[in-house]
């Protein structure tokens, strides 16, 4: 059998396919939205006013994708798109009211799931641990 850190890539997918899954039925039923929406909908409300261009960068998506995400967030009423204040083509991102309510109503979940993964990695881990991914997914 190969040693754990010869798999670590492949548990690390493993594990975020599954913790996917779990925090996505979560969100689907705390607020009707995915966690692709949830992140879209934080980076919006983190940086309002951002351009499409920016949250794909943000996200880490092509910006073909971040077209279809803000259409169906937009769709939902949880993003309002509005001209852009200096470049006439493009549109700023801001949270609708119902954005904002999404996010209150995903926050118990989110926090349980948190919960659960601290139970699992311990304080100390868990905080490291979400460093380390995050300096990972830095651009």
């Amino acid at each position: 059998m190969a040693e754990p850190e010869e798999r670590l890539f492949f548990l690390l997918q493993r594990a975020a396919h599954r913790q996917r899954i779990v925090a996505d039925r979560r969100c689907q039923a705390a607020a009707g939205i995915t966690t692709a929406q949830l992140g879209a909908l934080f980076a919006v409300q983190e940086r309002p006013g951002l351009t499409q261009r920016e949250l794909a960068r943000t996200l880490g998506l092509r910006e073909s994708a971040v077209t279809a995400l803000v259409a169906r967030l937009t769709s939902a009423d949880l993003v309002v798109r509005e001209p852009h204040p200096d470049e006439h083509r493009a549109v700023v991102l801001r949270l609708s009211s119902a954005g904002e309510d999404a996010l209150r109503a995903a926050r118990p979940a989110l926090d349980r799931f948190n919960a659960e993964l601290r139970a699992v990695l311990g304080d100390t881990a868990f905080t490291d641990t979400a460093a380390a991914l995050s300096r990972l997914a830095a651009d």
